[in-house]
């Protein structure tokens, strides 16, 4: 798990790179949970909690760099 400090160090491409991976992860543990195979159901909370620190950082510094 990263925190917020951590991605904010991090360059946008980086910050996108990952998102694009957690997306994946997040839609291969749908696929296990719908087939009964998923194993760790708390995964999928600590991606989608991932997915949206990504989103966060992502708008501040577009927000920062419209200044």
């Amino acid at each position: 798990m990263t925190t917020a400090k951590e991605l904010a160090g991090k360059t946008p491409d980086q910050l996108r790179d990952s998102l694009l991976a957690l997306k994946k992860e997040a839609f291969n543990l749908r696929f296990q949970q719908a087939t009964n195979q998923l194993e760790n159901t708390a995964r999928m909370r600590t991606v989608r909690r991932e997915v949206a620190r990504i989103k966060t950082v992502l708008n501040q510094k577009a927000a920062e760099a419209a200044k």
